[in-house]
């Protein structure tokens, strides 16, 4: 696993050390998974920004219409 240094303002240390105190050894966890769900919100706003400026054409859209029952 790879280090990396940051440096926070006094307020975010206050407010990180609220939700996840340091003597719990939970803020590192804590950070991982704010870094996680950032970037896949960022990804994800990549993706609809990219099916917006070229959505699916009607010849590239699933047809439901014509879709099969579905038979159990």
């Amino acid at each position: 696993m790879t280090s990396i240094l940051i440096q926070l303002d006094d307020g975010t240390v206050r407010a990180l050390n609220r939700v996840a105190p340091p003597k719990s050894r939970r803020r590192a966890e804590f950070i991982r998974e704010a870094i996680r769900r950032a970037v896949r919100d960022a990804e994800y706003s990549a993706m609809r920004r990219a099916y917006l400026e070229r959505p699916d054409s009607e010849s590239e859209a699933d047809a439901w219409a014509n879709s099969e029952e579905y038979k159990r």
